[in-house]
């Protein structure tokens, strides 16, 4: 015979109901999911402006970045700052460090970089997140210091590359030898105060590298002052002869020095320059018309 096993469960009295008529577990739930969206209907209610705002500010810094960019590199182009770095041998350095662009596009690029990072900025600050916010701010500041030194290393570079064509020009002129040489020193020299003065925006310590800078100019001062010491008495005494010879003589006079005899065509610092009947060109120096019996021709 089969055994038949009963098993009576027994259940407590449910719990009562309250003045809705819902259990008062159900009732706490209710209350917590609902303030719960509440709460997130107001966060995204308030989110969504801000994050409409940062859009636009982020766009707006973006279209304003390219803009910048454009005029930028147009107008420092056109202004010949390419062609001036491609004649003083700027360009190579660029090249070196693997940027392969001019020196126009480039501050283009640092402007759109650093506007970009601004308006990063602006819209962080929009959407009221502080850590980034502050982050952001300190790269800004740091683009801003780094536009300002490429700013004044390309003003350097402007600065160097006139000066330097002018010393040669001005050596060519004057005689003397290694115009090239003087020409490359110039232009070292004033690349170099303007790299030092660019470090020293971006925060770098510099007094060290002002100090290596001193002896190495020393250095290379004193072995030109060595080498060229008796050249440049003779070129001084050329020169200042050369204010004497140009009181009595002018473009286009028909003089007679030694062997020499022609027509003036250039009066340089340290000497002039004769043109003779037969073609030839003879230079001669001041301090042999001054010392010597020049012969010129009234009229």
């Amino acid at each position: 015979p089969r055994e038949v096993i009963h098993v009576q469960l027994r259940c407590g009295p449910l719990p009562p109901l309250d003045r809705t008529g819902s259990f008062p577990g159900v009732r706490a739930v209710t209350v917590t999911l609902e303030s719960v969206l509440a709460d997130l209907g107001t966060a995204v209610t308030q989110f969504v402006p801000r994050l409409v705002g940062a859009a636009v500010v982020i766009l707006v810094a973006l279209l304003v970045a390219i803009l910048l960019r454009r005029l930028t590199a147009r107008l420092l182009g056109a202004m010949g700052l390419d062609e001036l770095f491609e004649r003083t041998g700027a360009s190579n350095t660029l090249w070196h460090l693997g940027y392969d662009g001019g020196p126009s596009r480039l501050l283009g690029q640092v402007l759109f970089a650093g506007t970009i990072l601004t308006g990063l900025a602006g819209a962080l600050s929009v959407l009221g997140i502080a850590s980034l916010e502050q982050t952001i701010d300190g790269l800004v500041n740091l683009s801003g210091r780094a536009l300002v030194a490429l700013v004044i290393l390309i003003a350097g570079v402007m600065g160097a590359g006139w000066l330097s064509e002018l010393v040669a020009r001005e050596a060519a002129a004057a005689g003397l030898r290694g115009s090239r040489v003087f020409q490359r020193v110039t232009f070292a020299t004033i690349l170099t105060v303007s790299g030092l003065v660019a470090a020293s925006q971006l925060g770098l310590e510099t007094s060290i590298l002002v100090l290596f800078a001193i002896v190495i100019f020393a250095t290379i001062g004193l072995v030109a002052a060595v080498a060229l010491g008796g050249g440049l008495v003779n070129l001084s005494a050329n020169i200042a002869a050369g204010s004497y010879v140009r009181e009595g003589i002018n473009l286009g006079d028909h003089i007679s020095v030694g062997d020499a005899e022609g027509t003036v065509e250039e009066i340089g610092h340290a000497a002039i320059v004769v043109r003779s009947e037969d073609g030839f060109l003879y230079r001669i120096p001041n301090r042999t018309l001054l010392e010597g019996i020049v012969r010129k021709r009234a009229g």
